[in-house]
C-alpha cells in the first residue's frame, strides 16, 4: 500500500476533512481556508487524484481502505495524546463512520455529511439499485447521461429521459475524478452499512437544508435516529461545502462543538 496523500493547512488541534466523490479535493479551499483559522485542516487525498495520480489506472474501492489511509494519516500528523476531529462529506463521510467504528479513541468527534449509506435504508435494496443503475447508465452512455441518472436518484426523482451517449474510454473513466466516482466509488460506498456499535456521543450526522426532501437528507436522518446521535442541518444542498464554504464551515465548527471565532480551538485529548 503506497503512502496516503494529503495537505495540511492552518494551526491548531487536528480537523481531518475526507472529500466526497472520489475523494479529490478540489473546490474545498475555500472551505478550508475558512476552518484554517481555528484547526490544523488535513485533507485527505485517499487515491491521490490531486498528488499527480489522475489518468492512472485505479482499483475498485473499498470504504475499510479509505478508513485505514485516514487512519494512517492521523498517525503521521496527531500530537501524541491528541485525538482528532473528522468532517467527511458525502462518500468521505461513509470513510468518516467506518473510521469512528474502528478506531474510536483517535477521535474527539465525527460529522459526516450526508453520507449516502442508501443501503442502510428501510427500502436500501431498491435505493441500492437505483445506484447500480447509476453505474450501468455510465458504462453504457458515459457521463452526461449518468450525471442526471444520479440526480434523479438523488432527488428521489423517477429515472429522466437520458441524453444520448456512448461507453466512456479507460482514458476518460481514469482521467476524471466524476468518471472514477461513478465506476469505482458510488456502488461499493452506498452499499455501505454502519456497524450499531457507533458511539454516538462522538458522531453528529448532518444534511444540507437544501436536500430537504432528498434521498440523502431522509438517509442522514435515519442513521441518525439508529445510532441515536445528534443530527444537525448545514447550509446548502449535497454540495454544500463547496457552494456556501464559510457559512458550512462556521456550521462544522459549532457541530464539532468549537464556538466560531479567531484563534484556534481548544486541543482534543485522547479518550482512555
Amino acid at each position: 500500500m503506497t503512502d496516503p496523500s494529503y495537505d495540511v493547512h492552518g494551526s491548531g488541534p487536528v480537523l481531518l476533512v475526507l472529500p466526497g466523490g472520489a475523494g479529490h479535493p478540489m473546490g474545498l479551499e475555500p472551505l478550508t481556508r475558512r476552518l484554517a483559522a481555528r484547526f490544523t485542516v488535513v485533507v485527505l487525498d485517499p487515491l491521490g487524484l490531486a498528488h499527480g495520480r489522475l489518468g492512472q489506472p485505479v482499483a475498485g474501492q473499498r470504504v475499510e481502505d479509505w478508513s485505514e489511509a485516514a487512519r494512517r494519516v492521523l498517525d503521521a500528523v496527531l500530537p501524541a495524546g491528541e485525538s482528532a476531529r473528522v468532517l467527511g462529506t458525502s462518500s468521505g463521510g461513509i470513510a468518516a463512520l467506518d473510521l469512528l467504528a474502528r478506531h474510536p479513541r483517535r477521535l474527539r468527534h465525527v460529522v459526516a455529511h450526508e453520507p449516502p449509506c442508501v443501503a442502510a435504508l428501510p427500502d436500501g435494496e431498491a435505493r441500492h439499485e437505483g445506484f447500480r443503475a447509476v453505474y450501468d447508465t455510465y458504462r453504457r452512455a458515459g457521463l452526461a447521461a449518468a450525471g442526471a441518472r444520479l440526480a434523479a436518484e438523488l432527488e428521489g426523482r423517477p429515472a429522466p429521459d437520458l441524453p444520448p451517449g456512448r461507453p466512456p474510454s479507460a482514458q476518460e473513466e481514469q482521467g476524471t475524478p466524476m468518471g472514477i466516482f461513478l465506476s469505482r466509488v458510488l456502488v461499493p460506498f452506498s452499499g455501505y452499512v454502519p456497524p450499531a456499535s457507533l458511539p454516538s456521543g462522538r458522531l453528529t450526522i448532518a444534511a444540507g437544508t437544501a436536500s430537504r426532501g432528498q434521498v440523502p437528507y431522509r438517509t442522514a436522518a435515519v442513521l441518525a435516529e439508529r445510532h441515536g446521535c445528534r443530527f444537525t442541518e448545514l447550509p446548502g444542498g449535497h454540495l454544500g461545502a463547496v457552494e456556501h464554504p464559510e457559512a458550512f464551515a462556521d456550521a462544522v465548527t459549532e457541530a464539532l462543538g468549537v464556538a466560531p471565532g479567531a484563534g484556534p480551538a481548544p486541543a482534543g485529548s485522547a479518550t482512555p
